[in-house]
């Protein structure tokens, strides 16, 4: 795929200042503006390169390698597919994602960290007691968390991939949902969510005075009807954590989509699902784009795919211990790691196409800020070190 002509560091760099001083955002998200605007320029530093066959040189410079920025992500999610493969129950699984109304957004941004815990706690909760009341199981999960929309509006909702497995009271593992397009009934799975989540979000206002204040949120919540999206079993495990792995390492927005950005403005394409998935193309300020893209920006340390039931590392660790067999890894650096897993040879020379790189230096870190964007030197007094 070709190089994007815009990134969201261009508009961090564009409209960062005024963005932070109207909207003064907390200081961890303060770093990851500051990682993203520097990614892959010398002010990180990098390595020189030198082609045995041309001679030509060529500098790399070091990624970020924040989980926000859409430049560091694609080798994460090749690795992160892989090394789940061969940790995978061999059988069916089942896509199943748990939607939070639109509604309740104000309580999340009041304590997003909180939300989020409490919106896995549900999730879990509720696949954890239709394993056992349908099938006399402890199931098992992994559910990953995303917050967006197509426009960068605030979404939350988690991806699980639940397999057709589960630990007997028996002591067995036992294969479920033989019978049956679906692992559990979509409108039951639907009502659970809501009362499961909803007690808490009560408990969690009631317990910080805030009940009185969000008593219409809540209500509208009652209200309405909640959506779980539910797919009839997968492929292969390999087609399984492929599907996955296209929701683990997303960020609100890839470079791609910019198509453009003006003096005051970002224009950046989405799908429209309530128009058939049609591509169009929206436009918003400059700082309106960072506010949202701010939005998703998760808690420090938060983690944001987690493992649940037979796939939690207690349970592979504990009651499948005896079972468990050694993996033997595979010897290669990560260099040639990359190029098995996603086709890119990243020691090829791209001038001549035959050499091969040859390391011939180190570029040291650079504390001048023009390295960093042309206009990144005004933000240098918001941006913390």
């Amino acid at each position: 795929m070709s190089r994007p002509e815009h990134e969201v560091a261009d508009i961090i760099n564009r409209f960062g200042e005024s963005f932070i001083t109207s909207h003064q955002p907390n200081h961890y998200q303060l770093r990851v503006f500051r990682a993203l605007s520097m990614c892959r320029t010398a002010a990180l530093g990098g390595h020189k390169y030198q082609c045995d066959n041309c001679g030509s040189e060529h500098i790399s410079y070091n990624s970020c390698r924040n989980r926000h920025c859409p430049k560091c992500q694609s080798a994460k999610q090749a690795f992160w597919v892989e090394d789940r493969i061969r940790k995978a129950y061999p059988l069916r699984h089942y896509h199943i994602v748990f939607t939070v109304p639109e509604v309740l957004n104000e309580i999340c941004l009041t304590d997003s960290k909180w939300f989020y815990n409490h919106l896995f706690e549900s999730v879990w909760d509720v696949l954890r007691s239709f394993g056992y009341s349908h099938y006399a199981i402890e199931g098992g999960a992994i559910c990953i968390l995303h917050t967006w929309g197509q426009n960068l509006s605030l979404h939350p909702h988690v991806h699980c991939i639940v397999p057709a497995l589960g630990y007997s009271i028996k002591g067995k593992m036992k294969h479920i949902g033989k019978t049956g397009k679906y692992l559990y009934p979509v409108r039951q799975l639907s009502l659970k969510f809501r009362g499961r989540f909803m007690d808490g979000v009560k408990k969690y206002l009631a317990r910080n005075d805030l009940l009185t204040d969000y008593r219409e949120q809540v209500k509208a919540a009652w209200s309405k009807p909640w959506v779980v999206f539910c797919e009839p079993s997968l492929g292969t495990t390999e087609h399984v954590l492929g599907y996955l792995g296209q929701y683990t390492h997303r960020v609100a927005i890839t470079n791609h989509r910019i198509v453009d950005i003006t003096e005051s403005e970002v224009v950046f394409s989405l799908k429209d699902y309530r128009d058939n998935g049609r591509q169009k193309i929206t436009r918003v300020s400059g700082e309106e784009f960072l506010r949202r893209f701010c939005m998703h920006i998760l808690p420090r340390g938060f983690v944001k795919i987690r493992h649940y039931g037979i796939y939690s590392l207690r349970f592979l660790a504990t009651v499948l211990k005896s079972n468990a067999r050694m993996v033997i890894q595979q010897v290669e650096s990560t260099h040639e790691r990359i190029n098995r897993l996603i086709g890119i040879d990243l020691a090829c020379c791209p001038l001549c196409r035959k050499g091969r790189l040859i390391p011939a230096g180190i570029i040291p870190r650079s504390r001048s800020p023009t390295s960093a964007g042309s206009n990144s030197l005004s933000m240098q007094r918001f941006l913390p070190a």
